[in-house]
């Protein structure tokens, strides 16, 4: 990144940034629209076909799923292992591993508070809304991490949480707006991304993720803000339950997510390309690339809860489990009810295993031990607690296993 201190105004059109949304005679507008839809379908189905005491842990694991690929896109691999001992405290003593695990652990901080509903699809795609985002994620980052290096001086560059960039960038071969210019055309971007029905808003959502990242507005971390405000939309247009992420396609895809964003940012290629300033075809490959990788996410994630075969994977580690002597025996009868009505009263615990009350509790106490159960409380209902330790056998494939 090219970083120039006090550039001017140059007082830029905000033209420059259309088009915004594919016009109606786009040549590939029935197939884009027919993706939306059928993403809206398939994303509805996941959520019903899960219980609710499973949303909220598979949430929590989806949130260390989510960090882990949009740092990885970054260039920072901080495993959901690792993210999920920073959760707890336990940080590393190398500093540079210590400063990506806080670096992770905000980015989770910041995708729960929206996903216990602190910013909607609307207010995502405000200024204030977008620079939330980047105040909430910034100011939890170690110093060290606030800093960013223009490549041609050397120069160190304070991130200013929150605060839009002052000074000229240039990202690869995109050489962003003038700093001057970023509020006027970030105020454009509500307008349009502000006022649309359903299925256009979730075609817009593609759209919105690069125009965000072209206008660039602060001097770093607009990647992750791009991706949460993409999660914050996604979360209330497609009801996904946050069980899902379209971060993990995309860096399984970071090749062709960096190609096709880039092709957004050349203009438009002749007379049939559109009526804006920048390619309206490029805008349409990358519209579909980017909602085709959330529907080949939402697919991976339904294969991986079938019911049967998420059954079958805890209950063959469970089996392992009593044979190390690590879970008592019964532990797999608790399970298997928490799994099949989603919670577990505490009350029932001893008529399902069918043993006294001090047993059924070591039985409670050694699955909690294990991290395979949860409650909000000690009298609180039992439910699955999905920790990333475990996700490589109830879960695998969510993300890599831990090297040794």
């Amino acid at each position: 990144m090219k970083a120039d201190i006090d550039a001017p105004d140059r007082e830029e059109i905000v033209t420059l940034m259309e088009p915004l949304l594919l016009g109606e005679r786009f040549r590939h507008r029935g197939r884009i629209t027919d993706l939306a839809l059928d993403l809206a379908e398939q994303s509805s189905a996941l959520r019903s076909s899960l219980r609710e005491g499973l949303l909220s842990p598979l949430a929590a694991l989806a949130r260390s799923m989510n960090c882990y690929y949009s740092n990885l896109i970054e260039g920072h691999n901080t495993h959901p292992v690792e993210i999920e001992r920073a959760l707890q405290g336990d940080l590393s003593h190398d500093a540079r591993r210590r400063n990506l695990q806080l670096e992770a652990k905000a980015h989770i901080e910041v995708q729960q508070w929206i996903d216990e509903g602190g910013l909607t699809a609307a207010q995502a795609i405000t200024t204030d809304g977008i620079r939330e985002i980047h105040r909430r994620f910034c100011e939890l980052l170690p110093p060290e991490l606030l800093l960013v290096e223009d490549p041609a001086t050397k120069a160190r560059l304070p991130v200013i949480p929150g605060e839009l960039r002052i000074r000229d960038v240039q990202v690869g071969q995109h050489v962003a707006i003038s700093p001057g210019a970023v509020p006027r055309f970030l105020t454009r971007f509500t307008s349009i991304y502000g006022k649309l029905g359903k299925s256009e808003s979730i075609i817009a959502a593609a759209a919105a993720h690069h125009r965000l990242l072209w206008i660039h507005p602060f001097l770093d971390g607009n990647g992750r803000v791009a991706r949460l405000m993409s999660h914050a939309q996604l979360r209330d247009l497609l009801h996904t339950g946050s069980v899902w992420s379209v971060a993990r396609g995309l860096a399984r895809n970071v090749a062709d997510y960096k190609l096709l964003l880039a092709g957004c940012d050349m203009p438009r290629r002749n007379h049939l390309d559109g009526r804006g300033s920048l390619s309206e075809e490029a805008l349409g490959e990358f519209i579909e690339f980017f909602l085709q990788v959330c529907l080949d996410q939402i697919r991976f994630m339904r294969r991986l809860l079938q019911p049967d075969l998420l059954q079958t994977r805890i209950r063959l580690w469970t089996e392992e489990e009593i044979r190390l002597g690590t879970l008592p025996s019964k532990s797999g009868m608790i399970l298997d009810a928490i799994l099949y009505r989603g919670t577990l009263p505490r009350g029932e615990v001893e008529s399902i295993v069918g043993t006294g009350d001090r047993q059924a509790r070591r039985i409670v106490a050694a699955l909690v031990d294990r991290g395979a159960v949860q409650s909000d409380s000690p009298r609180a209902s039992l439910r699955l607690a999905f920790p990333a330790t475990l996700a490589s056998r109830w879960l695998p494939g969510l993300f890599p296993e831990l090297p040794d």
